[in-house]
């Protein structure tokens, strides 16, 4: 572990702490050092207390570690929160105001105004909110970052590059992965052989979050939204991993068909991210069969940390629709929450820790292939 971070997960034996535990193994930067659990979990290893449901068993070191509780002291100076709304409301401003660093991905904070929202592709720059947090909030080390509902990822990651075109109404349909609902999450009598038209709360998310993130940081250390009208209709389908969006979008300058797909396939991700472990190659990719994006063949595109998009065509109602598809716990969940982590530790947000330089890497210590 030497030269690498320790750092401790919140919510470590649910999906999402799961997929933590899954994507750190390895990292060249991060290694996992604390997991925190539930009051039944804590002081037991690891190992015996987790239902592990992800395809991979963690490592024989993960498997020992004891599990604290969330009353614990922690070292780690990075943490990652995978906890549900309501613990995320009691532990993690504390957790920020006590010097660490807090990635979250729980809704609690994501709409406080000087918290960012952040998937560094599309707003990289909402970042410099911490500075802003920092000096409110008196908090010299500690800060507390989140990311978006994972069904609002393959939204903002494919508009991000419609930007320039002028965004006025969006339309949204979501067919939503079982795992978003964590574990055990749907039960199979609901599910299996139906689909289900409502998601608490994520209908609200979608419309909100999204014009958070696509909107423009000021002077004064806000966010100004994108001025744009939405709509979302959100839905369980039976699933295992991987949104799928279905967009119309109204687009101010009325681009044709081929510029629409152009601005996807020549986006470039600024080469700052581009050189973070977990970034992808392509923030987003265009497929051009008919029947393509499909949850099975796509989700897993840059490792899961890539939306992939196909099906653009005309729409009579607002000019364009097409589908894009995120894998949800990777870079819905954790896999945006580590990236966000990479981001913060390149420049300098965690102190004591200087991340290694990208040309001083082996390549076989990227997580995702050039």
């Amino acid at each position: 572990m030497k030269n690498k971070l320790g750092v401790a997960i919140l919510g470590a034996t649910g999906a999402v702490g799961q997929r933590f535990i899954q994507l750190l193994e390895g990292h060249p930067w991060f290694y996992v050092a604390e997991v925190v659990g539930s009051s039944r979990s804590a002081g037991k290893p690891y190992g015996e207390m987790v239902n592990w449901i992800l395809d991979d068993r963690p490592s024989e070191r993960i498997q020992e570690l004891r599990v604290k509780s969330l009353g614990e002291t922690l070292e780690s100076s990075l943490v990652f929160s995978a906890l549900p709304k309501e613990a995320a409301l009691e532990v993690e401003i504390p957790l920020a105001h006590s010097g660490h660093v807090v990635c979250t991905n729980a809704s609690a904070h994501r709409m406080v105004e000087d918290v960012p929202l952040l998937l560094p592709e599309v707003n990289h720059e909402h970042l410099h909110l911490v500075d802003f947090q920092r000096k409110q909030r008196n908090w010299t080390t500690g800060a507390l970052v989140a990311n978006s509902n994972c069904t609002t990822m393959p939204v903002v990651m494919s508009l991000k590059p419609l930007l320039p075109f002028g965004i006025e109404k969006i339309n949204m349909v979501s067919l939503q992965a079982i795992s978003g609902a964590g574990y055990p999450g749907v039960a199979s009598l609901d599910i299996l052989d139906n689909i289900v038209p409502f998601v608490p709360s994520d209908e609200e998310k979608m419309q909100t979050e999204t014009l958070r993130m696509l909107g423009s940081l000021t002077e004064v250390g806000q966010v100004a939204w994108l001025s744009a009208k939405t709509s979302a209709s959100c839905n369980r389908v039976p699933v295992v991993d991987g949104h799928t969006v279905v967009i119309s979008v109204a687009l101010r300058s009325q681009p044709t068909l081929s510029e629409v797909q152009s601005a996807w396939e020549n986006f470039e991700t600024p080469s700052e991210i581009l050189n973070l472990p977990s970034a992808p190659q392509k923030m987003v990719q265009y497929l051009p069969q008919y029947d393509r994006p499909q949850t099975r063949k796509d989700r897993n595109a840059g490792r899961g940390m890539t939306t992939t998009i196909g099906r653009l065509r005309e729409c009579d109602l607002l000019g364009y629709k097409f589908v894009a598809l995120s894998h949800n716990t990777i870079r819905g969940a954790a896999g945006c929450s580590i990236l966000n982590a990479e981001l913060m530790a390149s420049r300098g947000y965690i102190q004591g820790f200087n991340p290694i330089n990208e040309t001083e890497k082996q390549d076989d210590t990227r997580i995702h292939t050039r």
